[in-house]
């Protein structure tokens, strides 16, 4: 089936590392045309040259600079056919401690971002009754994690925004999905440890999961898919049993443990340097 993809366009934010840079690898092998876009422009041409695609420079939270990204793929492809909104980033800590400068600069990059290239892929794939658009949320999207509150809620807001706009575009031919993963083993998980039922995945494992649903497009991708179960039965219980079954399985201590781990000081440290004409992201 690998010819469904073959010669599609497809761009993907913070494509330089981590679940952008698996993703575009899965896809090149699959014979799409790839475009990275990426503030680490160094970055993002190492990548692009080891698949064969084009990396094209890219700050998520410079909007006028996002559309003239996705005007210039069009000059070169002739039509966008795939946008992955994959950029983000996690700076952890409680909310009482955490800076405006950090909660605005995940707001600019985890959801405004979002928001924007969502529209202006829908403005550009409706006109051709086909397309996709993949944002890349978190299973923090349905649930809320101590340590994470302010990230928590951006991508409570991505889930909420993509279920609205699949819903307005039904019988458009454009397709969204909501790809919510759990712990990912990237530099975005440096210091997580593991919950008991919540085991971390690949960043290939979430590639492999967003290729499959655009062979066959959903709606809801949980990955690994047994978070999708979790989630309903939580859902299904009572707010004090579900809470305590969390602090079971040690699920409500998984970001605010690592917020001030030696091995997360690196990442940190990038995170603080996004923003606001400054941004350097990768999930």
């Amino acid at each position: 089936m690998a010819e469904e993809l073959a010669g599609k366009v497809v761009v993907i934010t913070g494509g330089g590392q981590g679940i952008g840079a698996a993703t575009a690898s899965a896809l090149s092998r699959l014979g799409a045309k790839v475009v990275i876009g990426d503030l680490d422009q160094v970055r993002a041409e190492k990548t692009a040259a080891e698949l064969g695609a084009d990396a094209l420079p890219l700050d998520v939270t410079d909007i006028r600079g996002f559309t003239e990204f996705l005007d210039e793929v069009e000059r070169r492809h002739g039509r966008i056919d795939v946008l992955i909104n994959n950029a983000g980033i996690m700076p952890l800590g409680d909310l009482d401690t955490e800076s405006d400068a950090t909660t605005r600069r995940q707001l600019e990059i985890n959801l405004h971002a979002v928001i924007h290239g969502t529209r202006e892929a829908v403005r550009r794939m409706r006109p051709h009754r086909s397309g996709h658009i993949i944002n890349i949320a978190s299973f923090a999207g349905k649930a809320g994690f101590p340590g994470a509150a302010t990230y928590c809620a951006t991508k409570h807001a991505v889930v909420g925004l993509s279920e609205a706009v699949h819903l307005e575009l039904h019988g458009s031919g454009v397709h969204v999905s909501c790809v919510m993963p759990g712990v990912v083993r990237t530099e975005l998980a440096s210091g997580l440890g593991e919950a008991k039922l919540f085991k971390s995945v690949r960043p290939e494992d979430v590639a492999d999961a967003i290729v499959s649903t655009l062979r066959k497009p959903r709606f809801d991708v949980f990955v690994p898919r047994s978070l999708g179960a979790m989630g309903k039965l939580t859902r299904l219980l009572p707010r004090r049993a579900g809470e305590t079954l969390a602090r079971a399985l040690k699920a409500d201590r998984l970001l605010a443990s690592a917020a001030h781990s030696p091995a997360r000081a690196a990442y940190e440290a990038r995170a603080a340097e996004s923003g606001p004409g400054v941004t350097r992201t990768d999930q």
